[in-house]
Order: structure tokens, then C-alpha cells, then sequence
């Protein structure tokens, strides 16, 4: 289906929308998303943290809104950035997990997303740094030396520069809309996440070429002397330098914001900061005392600073909103032998929660939200209103006065006044997804999560998956460490939560 048949039926509401736009482009606000990686709700000293120096992201959150019970949807990638770009929650859908770095594109053309929706009232789109959520009709069956299509132009952005997936998975190399960048044409691309490519050398049959060490998996194609997920053979001119990746997607976000400084526009920046493999620029090594992990966090500050910087000289940051915020909770080792746990010290990156990134507990996804528009949201807030990356969509739409199609962003709540800071009153509960799709809920002071026959703890990534095989019942406020199940004893309640997500899910995907 084309687009322009898909949105048809929206043609006189866009006419309207358009018309509203215009008696109100004074008011409404340039949009960045800051979508970090892998960064946790104790990662950053936005909420006074002493192990670790970010003053751009304490700039920014003490001159906005910080959102201190705020949720991703999923405590992956994939599903998470699915979640936040369509208004819909990931489970929905089949194939949202953790996506290869071939997979197909997740996000079809006839789905209503984000950046349709700034479209819709005259905004200028850029997505640019990582993407995840695949890209082609077919999963593995790409051509990456020609035009990838369908890609992002096909759902509402009118300018990428991206990354596929992650900087651990191949093809290792950047695409500007749909095209490789930097692509000698005799010395084409093969990808393969089903088999060794014949001739190239692995991290698990050539460790001695590697100067970053596995800890687990990502023993396969070697680019830049690390190994990594999948197999790539060629693109030698357009391969990554890793040490540039933090740098190469800030210049490009710059690059959009000053060609769009007359425009409204809508920039999605997805930072490989501190996703692994953690390489950071050699100005940050040994910066943090925390070896690659802190330094790359050090390294999201910095570019966070540029940005806002940026934005200053342009003399458009009072009427920017800049939301800041992580797909998910955190993760130590995911990969590599990079000292993370060893260099901690008294850091804690999922603060006083338990779990981290994969898992259903706390920290899996409450993540760091902080919002900043001078001309429309409230200074130096704290909120502890309950809001879910999910709900961006339709507040947004509130906010630039756009409309949503009835099949479009269902998951999505209008939560203007809570993301500006004039409001305490969020969502009445929130959903989760772990790694297994268990599902948990949130409402008032009480937590419920599924039983689940998958395994409760990772030796490889000592993170706890939150998995149990009986149900579980929290009492957050007195047991924010999630240790003392209470799903025997509060049968009702257990009940009550387990029936708000069993109808749920009995909603059928639109």
C-alpha cells in the first residue's frame, strides 16, 4: 500500500491540521529526541549522582523537567524504539524482538509513526545514529550495494543517516537515506547471519587480530579489530571507525538542525553511547576512572553539550524541546572484555533498583527522562507522575496540534501538562516486556509480573531476568528492591493486576 493511500482518508484532517499549524508556527517547538543506549537510571548525576560527572545532562535537567518514574516499554532495543516511534506497545506485534543487523524493516509503511505525524503539520524529519528495527522487505535479503527500500523515507522521516542495528552487529557501516555511505562500488558487501563468509577471519578462529576481547558471543566477522554478531565481507571504504562513531552522528544532527533553523523539524538521535562495544574517542579514555563503560558515558555528555551548544548560536534553543532519555536500563558486561564490573567501583547504574537491561525488574526499564523547553515546559521540576516512552506520540500530537488516525498510536496517552511539568497525574498504570516477552504492570504502589518458565539469571551477563515460575506481587513503595513477593498473600490484588493485562492483551493489533 502507498502512502499516499494509506493516509487518504486523513486528507482533510491534515488540510485542518496544516491550517492550525500555520495560526500557530510561533508556538510550536523544534522537537529533539536524545534516545541514549544502555544507559541507566543511576548512569547519569541528573539526579545527584557522585560517581560519575555529566554537567551538560545536569545543565539541561536543572533548566527542564526531570521525570523521575518514567518507562520504556521493553527492556531491549528493538522493542523498545518500536514502542516510543509508533505509539504502540511492541508485544502487540510479531518480530519485535531484538532485531539481526539484516532484518527486515519492523515498522511497516502502512503504520502511522512519529515522524508521520510531524509531517502532518509541516515539520521537517531526521532520524540519525542507531536505528535497530531493520531495514528491506526481507530479512537477509538486502542488497547493500544499491538503494535499500523500504527505509526510513517510507515511514515519515525525510532525512536518515543511520547505523542498521548496533555497533556489535555487521554490516559495520553508515546509510544515508537508504544508501551506504562511502561505498566503492568494487568491493561490494556480503552479509550472512547464517554461515561464515569463505576467507574472512572470525574472533573465534583469529583472536590474535583482535584488540578488544569477547566475553561471550560476538566471536564472529572481525571489522576494526573487534569482532562482532553476523558476518560481513567487504565495504572496506565505508566501514566505521568505532573511536568516531559518537562524533560522526553528532556532526550529522548539527549538519540537520542548522540546515532546518527556519523550519519546525523533528530530529530523532539514537546515540551508540554506551551500547557495546564501548570505544570511545581517546579524548574520553581513562576520563571517568571506570574504563570504556564511563568514558562513553562521559563521552553522551559531551555530545549532549555540543547539541545544546549548538542550539544556543542558532539563538532556536527557547523554543526547542530537547527530551533526553534510554531505551532501556542498564548492562555491565554485554560482550566484551572491557573491565566494566571490575572498574564499578561505588558506581551503581541502576541506582537502588534491582535488575538492569533484559529484566523485568525496576531497573530493566525505568530509565532517565528529562525535558527541556524553555518557552513551553516548567524550570527546575521533579515529577514523580507515571509516563511511558509510548505516550510520546500522542503528546506530542497534543502539543504541535496534530492528528492521529483512529488506527494509529492506540497505545499512546495525551500527557501534555505531565511532560511539561504542570502536571502530577500520569498514567493510571504502566506495562512492561522483558527479554521473554513476560509482561509486567505498574498501578499505585503495587507491581505484578507474570510467571514465566525462562530462566531468572544470566552467568554471562549476570543480569537477573526477573523470570519466576510463579506469579509475582511487589509493594514498590515499601520494597523498591523488588525481594519480597507478596503475590500468596494479596491473592485480590495479584488477580486484579493479572486481569488489567490479560484484557490488555485480548486488544487486537490495528
Amino acid at each position: 500500500m502507498s502512502r499516499a493511500i494509506k493516509f487518504a482518508h486523513l486528507s482533510t484532517i491534515t488540510l485542518i491540521s496544516l491550517n492550525v499549524f500555520s495560526q500557530n508556527s510561533n508556538k510550536n517547538p523544534n522537537v529533539i529526541i536524545i534516545m541514549a543506549d544502555d544507559i541507566g537510571y543511576g548512569d547519569l548525576d541528573w539526579l545527584g549522582s557522585k560517581t560519575i560527572n555529566t554537567p551538560n545532562i545536569s545543565k539541561l535537567a536543572k533548566e527542564g523537567v526531570c521525570l523521575t518514574n518514567a518507562y520504556a516499554t521493553s527492556a531491549t532495543s528493538t522493542p523498545s524504539r518500536y514502542g516510543m516511534l509508533t505509539g504502540m506497545y511492541p508485544w502487540r506485534k510479531q518480530g519485535t524482538g531484538i532485531a539481526t543487523g539484516d532484518a527486515a524493516m519492523i515498522i511497516q509503511p502502512n503504520q502511522f509513526t512519529m515522524a508521520d505525524m510531524f509531517q502532518q503539520v509541516g515539520y521537517k524529519t531526521g532520524a540519525i545514529g542507531k536505528w535497530h528495527l531493520g531495514l528491506g522487505n526481507e530479512t537477509g535479503k538486502q542488497n547493500w550495494n544499491k538503494h535499500i527500500s523500504p527505509a526510513l523515507a517510507d515511514i515519515g522521516f525525510d532525512y536518515s543517516f543511520i547505523m542498521a542495528a548496533t555497533g556489535d552487529r555487521v554490516p559495520c557501516v553508515y546509510i544515508e537515506n537508504g544508501n551506504v555511505v562511502g561505498l566503492d562500488p568494487s568491493d561490494p558487501i556480503e552479509v550472512s547471519y547464517t554461515k561464515p563468509i569463505e576467507g574472512e577471519p572470525t574472533g573465534k578462529n583469529n583472536p590474535e587480530l583482535l584488540r578488544i576481547h569477547p566475553s561471550h558471543g560476538h566471536n564472529q566477522s572481525i571489522v576494526n579489530g573487534i569482532s562482532r554478531i553476523g558476518y560481513m565481507k567487504g565495504g572496506n571504504s565505508a566501514r566505521w571507525v568505532d573511536e568516531d562513531i559518537a562524533d560522526v552522528i553528532t556532526a550529522k544532527a548539527l549538519d540537520f538542525i542548522s540546515d532546518n533553523k527556519e523550519n519546525p523539524f523533528f530530529l530523532y538521535v539514537g546515540t551508540h553511547d554506551i551500547h557495546v562495544p564501548r570505544v570511545p574517542h581517546h579524548r574520553f579514555v581513562g576520563k571517568s576512572g571506570m574504563g570504556p563503560r564511563g568514558d562513553a558515558i562521559l563521552s553522551f555528555d559531551y555530545c549532549v553539550g555540543r547539541l545544546m551548544k549548538t542550539l544556543d548560536s542558532l539563538g532556536i534553543a527557547d523554543n526547542t524541546m530537547i527530551i533526553l532519555t534510554s531505551d532501556n536500563g542498564p548492562i555491565i558486561d554485554d560482550g566484551y572484555k572491557d573491565q566494566a564490573f571490575e572498574l564499578l567501583g561505588n558506581h551503581k547504574p541502576s541506582a537502588e533498583m534491582r535488575g538492569g537491561k533484559y529484566s523485568s525488574f525496576q531497573a530493566g526499564t525505568k530509565v532517565p527522562f528529562i525535558v527541556r523547553w524553555p518557552l513551553g515546559a516548567t524550570k527546575s521540576t521533579t515529577s514523580n507522575a507515571k509516563i511511558s516512552q509510548v505516550d510520546l506520540l500522542a503528546t506530542l500530537a497534543q502539543i504541535v496540534h496534530a492528528e492521529i488516525p483512529k488506527t494509529g498510536a492506540n497505545d499512546s496517552q495525551k500527557l501534555k501538562n505531565v511532560l511539561l511539568g504542570k502536571s502530577h497525574n500520569g498514567r493510571k498504570y504502566i506495562i512492561q516486556q522483558n527479554v521473554f516477552n513476560t509482561l509486567s504492570i505498574i498501578k499505585g504502589n503495587y507491581k505484578y509480573t507474570q510467571p514465566s518458565n525462562y530462566t531468572p539469571y544470566s552467568d554471562l551477563t549476570r543480569t537477573e531476568y526477573g523470570s519466576d515460575k510463579k506469579p509475582q506481587l511487589y509493594n514498590l513503595k515499601n520494597d523498591p528492591q523488588e525481594k519480597k513477593n507478596l503475590a500468596e498473600t494479596k491473592k485480590r490484588k495479584t488477580e486484579k493486576l493479572k486481569k488489567v493485562i490479560e484484557k490488555e492483551k485480548s486488544k487486537q493489533e490495528n
